[in-house]
C-alpha cells in the first residue's frame, strides 16, 4: 500500500463513513426509481467534498487531487451513481473554471460550486462529436457586449440539475480544432434547456440529459481561457477526468470484491462454505490483484498532478487499467453470486451495469490505448 498523508486517512474515514451510513441504504433505491439524490448530493457540500482539489480561497478544502480521489473512491464502492454526480461536478464543472477562468470568474462560478451551493456540468459530447470532440458544431457568433450560442450537446451528466454549465463552441468556423472556444453559463439564461432524463443501462441515479441552446446571450466575460483555445482546455480537462474515471472504478470493483467476499464465506454448497473451493479462491485471487494493481495507477497519476508534472500517458493508462478492470470483476462477482448475482436485490447486479460507462466516458478504452501510444513514441 501506498504511503498516504493523514489527511489522505483523514478524508477515507470521512468519506468511507458518509457511504456506509448514509449513501449505501439509498443506493438500490435511487437505482431502481431512477431518482437524482438531491439531499445526499447537499450533505457532500457541507462536508467539504464538492470542492475538495480547490483552494479555501474560492470555496474549496485546499486538499490536493488524491485527497479527493480517495473519496470518490470511497464513495462509488456503495452507489457510483452518487459517485459519478460528485466526479463530474469537481472535475468537469469546476476544474475548467479553476484552470483557465480569471480571478473574477473564479469568485463568481467556482466560489459557489466549490462550496456546494452550485452544482456543475460539462458540455462537449454532440451526436456528431464524441471520441472526434474537435467535430463540435454548437457554434457561437459574436455580438455587441458577447456571444450568441446555438447548438446541442448530449450525455450531460449533471445537466439538468446544474446551476453552471461550461462548454465548447466554434467561434472560428474553418479552422477545425483552433476554432472552438470555451465558455461558462449560467443555466438560467434564456435560450438553454435540458431534455428528460436519458434511460440508461446503468448509473441510473445519476443525471444524464441533452441540453440545448437556443439563441443563449453569453457575455463576453463569460468566456473560459484564450481566444479559439477551448478544445485545448477541454482536452487538459479530460486528461484530469479520466483520474476521476479511475476512481470510480477503483470504488466499483472494490465494492464488488467485498460483498463477494462475504458472499463465498457464508454461501454453502457441498457441505462447506464455496470460499474453500479452488475455483472461487482463483478469481477472488484474481479480483484482488487487479483492484491494487488500479489503485497504485491511479495513485500514481494523481501524485504526478499533484506534483505539477506530466500525467497524460499515466491518467490514460489509470482510467484504461482501471475500468476493464472494474468490468471483469464485476462480472466474476456475478459469478461468484451464482443466480443470486443476477437479481437485482444484490448489490453487484446494480454494480456490473455501473461498470461498463467507465470504459466509455472520458475517452473510451480505444481512445486511451491511443494516447498511450503517442505519449510512448513521442518518449522513445
Amino acid at each position: 500500500m501506498l504511503c498516504l498523508k493523514e489527511e489522505h486517512h483523514q478524508v477515507r474515514q470521512m468519506a468511507r463513513k458518509f457511504a456506509d451510513e448514509v449513501v449505501s441504504p439509498r443506493a438500490r433505491e435511487l437505482d431502481e426509481k431512477e431518482e437524482f439524490p438531491t439531499d445526499i448530493v447537499r450533505q457532500m457540500g457541507e462536508l467539504g467534498f464538492m470542492g475538495l482539489p480547490f483552494p479555501e480561497a474560492y470555496g474549496g478544502a485546499g486538499l490536493d487531487t488524491l485527497s479527493y480521489i480517495i473519496a470518490v473512491e470511497e464513495i462509488s464502492r456503495v452507489c457510483a451513481s452518487t459517485g459519478i454526480t460528485l466526479a463530474a461536478h469537481v472535475s468537469l464543472g469546476c476544474g475548467p473554471v479553476f484552470a483557465n477562468g480569471t480571478e473574477e470568474q473564479k469568485m463568481k462560478f467556482l466560489v459557489p460550486m466549490a462550496k456546494g451551493e452550485a452544482i456543475g456540468a460539462f458540455g462537449l459530447t454532440e451526436p456528431g462529436a464524441g471520441s472526434d470532440a474537435a467535430g463540435t458544431r454548437t457554434a457561437a457568433t459574436r455580438v455587441d457586449g458577447g456571444w450568441r450560442v446555438t447548438g446541442e450537446k448530449i450525455y450531460i451528466t449533471n445537466g439538468s440539475v446544474a446551476k453552471y454549465i461550461t462548454f465548447t463552441a466554434v467561434t472560428e468556423p474553418g479552422h477545425g480544432a483552433n476554432g472552438i472556444s470555451a465558455f461558462i453559463m449560467d443555466t438560467a439564461t434564456p435560450g438553454f434547456r435540458a431534455g428528460p432524463p436519458e434511460k440508461k443501462m446503468g448509473l441510473h441515479g445519476s443525471n444524464t440529459v441533452a441540453v440545448y441552446f437556443e439563441d443563449c446571450f453569453v457575455p463576453a466575460e463569460n468566456l473560459l481561457g484564450e481566444p479559439r483555445g477551448g478544445f485545448k482546455a477541454f482536452m487538459r480537462t479530460l486528461t484530469g477526468g479520466r483520474i476521476s474515471i479511475g476512481a470510480l472504478s477503483l470504488g466499483i470493483a472494490r465494492g464488488a470484491y467485498e460483498h463477494s467476499i462475504a458472499y463465498a464465506k457464508q454461501r454453502r454448497q457441498f457441505n462447506q462454505p464455496i470460499a474453500n473451493f479452488q475455483a472461487v479462491q482463483f478469481m477472488l485471487a484474481d479480483m484482488a490483484m487487479k483492484i491494487e494493481a488500479s489503485r497504485l495507477l491511479i495513485y500514481h497519476a494523481a501524485m504526478l498532478r499533484d506534483a505539477g508534472k506530466s500525467y497524460v500517458k499515466e491518467a490514460a493508462m489509470a482510467k484504461l487499467f482501471a475500468s476493464e478492470a472494474a468490468n471483469w470483476v464485476t462480472d466474476k462477482a456475478i459469478q461468484i453470486h451464482g443466480g443470486m448475482g443476477y437479481m437485482r436485490e444484490v448489490p453487484v447486479e446494480r454494480m456490473h451495469r455501473d461498470a461498463k460507462l467507465m470504459e466509455i466516458g472520458e475517452g473510451t478504452s480505444e481512445i486511451q490505448r491511443l494516447v498511450i501510444a503517442r505519449e510512448i513514441l513521442r518518449g522513445a
